[in-house]
């Protein structure tokens, strides 16, 4: 199951997202969307979890959450079409 997390720190990179996040269970993936100019962080991210009740606890411990200053959201990611 894939997170999708909003309102990242611009300090944090995608391993201290993943540290963050497998206290919860085994992450497969993060990824943290950067501007293609300015290589500066966008603010949101992914998080891939092998087992969907391990996504759902991080959503639910995780979301609200103050990380250095900023409220994380953490709702389930939804495909493109």
């Amino acid at each position: 199951m894939k997170l999708f997390v909003k309102n990242i720190e611009s300090a944090i990179n995608e391993v201290a997202l993943e540290f963050l996040f497998k206290q919860y269970g085994s992450v497969l993936s993060t990824k943290i969307v950067y501007d293609k100019i300015t290589w500066e962080s966008r603010g949101f991210g992914f998080v891939e979890f092998a087992k969907k009740e391990d996504a759902l606890k991080a959503m639910e411990e995780l979301n609200g959450r103050e990380i250095k200053g900023k409220k994380l959201s953490v709702t389930e990611a939804v495909e493109r079409k």
